[in-house]
């Protein structure tokens, strides 16, 4: 599948090692950067359409909000979703049969507002935990691409991510360019992303990043 990424805010937070570990299927050891992990709540926009296909009416631009941590299988560093909320009822429906992600109906908006994103999201999605996410946020200085061994660098470039069915632990390979970082701002309204995870934010500013677009290649999941 073909995806692209745009306006897309990282937001993260350190916390204990303790609270996030016990949250993680069999099979995945979560990592950490300077002994703390890292929680990333993400919003954005993505185009996406399958590959060799044209893209699917209803299905190939919406919002979408992820609640992510930093795992590894084995020797391979990627990401694990907590929640995937976005604003295609059809979307969520093929990425939960296909890819098993944990992905949530949600009434969204991600609109620009000259070089201010205006974001929102409430998930509607039957049977699962309430959450809500709203502000507005914006680049604060020049684009960059991350150095390796830093932290922007480990938090973002990575290149597969996890999803568990049933006992079975699955991974799908991406592959994009290094990310075109900005430094960021935001004014968050409201956020119970990460309690609807069963997580408690720290009392502390997020590490904010701004990426205006990326381009991924996303793979489908096999066994690992």
């Amino acid at each position: 599948m073909l995806q692209s990424w745009h306006e897309l805010l990282f937001a993260h937070w350190p916390l204990a090692p303790a609270a996030i570990a016990p949250l993680l299927p069999p099979g995945l050891v979560l990592e950490t950067f300077d002994g703390a992990a890292w929680l990333g709540i993400v919003p954005f926009r993505v185009e996406l359409r399958p590959r060799f296909l044209p893209p699917l009416p209803g299905a190939s631009s919406f919002p979408e909000l992820n609640v992510r941590t930093y795992v590894r299988a084995g020797d391979r560093p990627g990401v694990w979703f907590f929640s995937l909320d976005a604003g295609s009822a059809l979307a969520v429906a093929g990425a939960r049969a296909f890819y098993a992600l944990p992905y949530h109906r949600a009434r969204m908006r991600c609109e620009r507002d000259g070089e201010t994103v205006v974001y929102s999201s409430e998930r509607t999605h039957r049977g699962s935990p309430p959450a809500r996410f709203a502000g507005r946020y914006g680049p604060q200085g020049a684009v960059f691409t991350a150095e390796p061994g830093s932290l922007e660098h480990w938090l973002t470039e990575r290149y597969c991510l996890y999803a568990a069915r049933g006992a079975r632990l699955l991974r799908a390979e991406i592959d994009h360019a290094p990310w075109p970082l900005q430094p960021a701002w935001a004014q968050l309204e409201a956020d119970s992303m990460a309690r609807a995870a069963g997580l408690t934010l720290p009392e502390r500013a997020p590490l904010l990043h701004l990426a205006r677009r990326q381009d991924v290649d996303v793979w489908a999941p096999h066994g690992v």
